[in-house]
């Protein structure tokens, strides 16, 4: 389905309030946004969001490694739990990255009768980002719709954005997600077979098999809750190449303490919420298993503290 149609398959019973974006993360930033959108829509008109399916820098930029904070369906059911009606996604291609600004001003006041566009700090809409503010008020005096900006929204003096959040993560740096994110970061995989070499070490782990365009935290050991049929369990979680045996494919590995059963082929989360230690290489397994112990043990007193703070 084209974006024109399925626009035009979206087509609400009466006006709306639009933005646009990826949001991916759904951040703070984003919600702030977000509430505007509600606000100004109030009980007169639909509060919208056209959001695409991939970052558009993948597009315009070909080569560009995808990394996202959220899959599609979490980051709509994220935008919908801030009170947006409509959640319309776009997939963004070529087609879609060469529409002027006005071309599409006009389809979105046409396909989803569009009373209202507000648009998010710098952003801009179009060809070439022809549709800043000035340009959208413009196409909305000859359209029949209004158009603002937010501004921008910062903690500590800091703006929050997607890009500064998946820096952090990938530094290892998860504590701030909570503040940006407004959530701890986490992610989900179904757990596959792995070579088991955990169970020989006396620490069996669940291999999760995580999406590859979403931005993994960097290698080293982490606290975290492992989500098992949506329960909350302690858990230590590996990221890396394991170099102590000379392997080279990255993996997430999840030691899920005081826990027993079959986990293969289901799909667990993990949320992340400390690093405690960079990845290593060991001389000879006796250490590997007494860093092991200490990991645990570590992850045991922040994982306890993050409860009974």
């Amino acid at each position: 389905m084209s974006f024109r149609q399925r626009l035009a398959s979206a087509a609400p019973n009466k006006g709306t309030v639009v933005t646009i974006g990826v949001f991916d993360g759904v951040h703070h930033g984003h919600r702030h946004l977000l509430r505007q959108v509600v606000e100004m829509a109030g009980d007169e008109y639909i509060p919208t969001v056209v959001t695409f399916s991939n970052r558009p820098v993948t597009v315009i930029r070909p080569g560009t490694e995808p990394s996202y904070l959220t899959t599609l369906d979490q980051r709509v059911e994220l935008i919908k739990e801030q009170g947006i009606q409509s959640v319309i996604c776009l997939d963004f291609t070529i087609e879609l990255s060469q529409v002027t600004a006005a071309d599409f001003a006009k389809l979105l006041a046409e396909a989803l009768n569009m009373k209202g566009l507000i648009l998010g700090p710098d952003s801009a809409i179009g060809n070439d980002r022809q549709g800043d503010l000035a340009f959208m008020k413009k196409q909305g005096e000859e359209l029949g719709f209004w158009a603002q900006t937010v501004e921008t929204f910062e903690i500590d003096g800091q703006p929050v954005k997607s890009r500064r959040i998946r820096e952090a993560v990938s530094n290892g740096n998860l504590e701030v997600c909570p503040v940006l994110l407004g959530r701890n970061y986490d992610l989900s995989g179904i757990v596959v077979v792995g070579d088991q070499r955990g169970r020989t070490l006396g620490f069996p782990t669940a291999n999760v098999e995580v999406d590859p365009e979403m931005r993994l935290p960097g290698d080293g050991i982490y606290a975290s809750w492992a989500i098992v049929d949506g329960k909350r369990h302690q858990a230590a979680t590996s990221i890396g190449v394991r170099p102590t045996f000379d392997l080279t494919q990255r993996l997430v590995e999840v030691f899920i303490m005081d826990f027993s059963g079959d986990l293969y082929g289901k799909t667990i989360g993990v949320e992340f919420i400390k690093k405690v230690r960079d990845q290593e290489k060991f001389d000879g397994l006796d250490a590997l298993i007494k860093q092991i112990n200490q990991d645990v043990d570590d992850c045991r007193q922040v994982l306890d503290k993050a409860e009974n703070a």
